[in-house]
């Protein structure tokens, strides 16, 4: 778990660039003193920005207005604390929409800012390349676990396009196992395209996911599995059961709540971190950034998604117990199923072991 832990980290970090959802964080770094003038600079492109990318176009304007108006009857004038001033923008933020990513940094070291589309340099997309294949893509670990039960460690979602033979690959050996169990236990989201691509080995035929809303342009992108994938598909009549802890997130999410809706799998663990609405962290000075989500999912099966919520387990465990669990329940369907009275004891033994191994208190 340590090391599964660790590359998740790494990917988190490397997919930095990608749209995402804000995780929040406590800052350490040292302070800045504001002027009345970059507190008012400050204020009035938060409003701006929030009033015109934020995706709810109601809760944007009354949080513009909110901002505009604690602005002009002096609610933030005595903060001289660049820390403060962020910490209790973004409280503002948050308690007037309820959006918990609505969210404005402070940085010590100035922002760069960024070119609108800009391209990665070859070096830059060369050094990505090699980070992404240290961390195998994601893929910490592929096992054939006792009674063929596959077992996917999967701890992030590395962008499709570079992830896609990796993947395939460690779908392909996991292919010809009775049941399989995929881990994201570890997983803090990463590609949505990925997401789309691992559910794909999972269905027969074409099928749609989680679609995204995004306000600018009013547009709809909609979300299927894709027609062809490479390796072998696991295809749709099989068993999976995918794992999640509070803090699986993001595309991971993504991945168990659109295939949990089809009814093709079963989330066993904890509920997951509730972040469903992708943005970007826009530079409001050059000190300060905010993350604004610009687009939401929805589940073309609930008419909404997991956003503040979580993506809720059909069995509900500790996350350090998940994997015991899962396999209990698929050898107790297995066990149900059995006649052989030699392989029921066989299955009866080791659904034991698994009881007695159970890491929940």
């Amino acid at each position: 778990m340590k090391y599964a832990q660790a590359l998740a980290a790494l990917i988190v970090a490397v997919l930095a660039s990608l749209p995402a959802v804000a995780a929040p964080g406590p800052s350490r770094q040292p302070d800045m003193e504001m002027t009345a003038s970059g507190r008012q600079q400050l204020v009035d492109k938060l409003a701006e920005e929030v009033g015109n990318s934020y995706v709810f176009p109601e809760r944007a304007r009354k949080a513009s207005a909110v901002l505009r108006a604690n602005q002009k009857r002096g609610a933030y004038a005595g903060m001289t604390s660049a820390r403060q001033l962020a910490e209790a923008l973004t409280r503002e933020l948050q308690a007037t929409t309820g959006d918990r990513h609505l969210r404005v940094t402070y940085s010590e070291q100035p922002i760069p800012e960024r070119k609108p589309a800009a391209e990665p340099s070859p070096e830059e997309t060369a050094n990505r390349l090699a980070m992404m294949r240290a961390m195998n893509f994601g893929v910490a670990k592929i096992e054939q676990l006792p009674f063929n039960i596959g077992y996917l460690d999967l701890a992030g979602f590395a962008p499709a396009a570079d992830a896609a033979e990796t993947v395939g690959a460690a779908m392909t050996v996991l292919a010809h196992t009775d049941a399989l169990i995929i881990d994201l236990r570890n997983n803090g989201g990463g590609d949505a395209a990925a997401a789309t691509l691992l559910a794909s080995y999972l269905l027969d035929k074409r099928t749609q996911l989680n679609d995204f809303y995004y306000r600018k342009g009013d547009r709809i992108e909609q979300r299927w599995s894709a027609d062809a994938v490479p390796g072998r598909r696991y295809g749709q009549k099989k068993e999976v059961v995918v794992l999640t802890s509070r803090g699986t997130f993001s595309a991971a999410e993504d991945f168990a709540y659109a295939l949990r809706n089809l009814r093709r799998v079963t989330v066993v663990g904890e509920t997951t971190a509730g972040g469903a609405n992708p943005g970007d962290d826009i530079r409001l000075a050059p000190h300060f950034s905010a993350f604004i989500p610009l687009g939401r999912a929805i589940s073309p099966i609930t008419g909404t998604n997991w956003e503040g919520s979580g993506v809720t387990p059909d069995l509900a465990v500790c996350a350090n117990g998940a994997l015991d669990a899962a396999q209990v329940a698929i050898l107790e369907k297995r066990m149900a199923s059995e006649n052989d009275p030699v392989a029921r004891d066989y299955l009866r033994q080791r659904i034991a072991e698994l009881r007695a191994g159970a890491g929940c208190p």
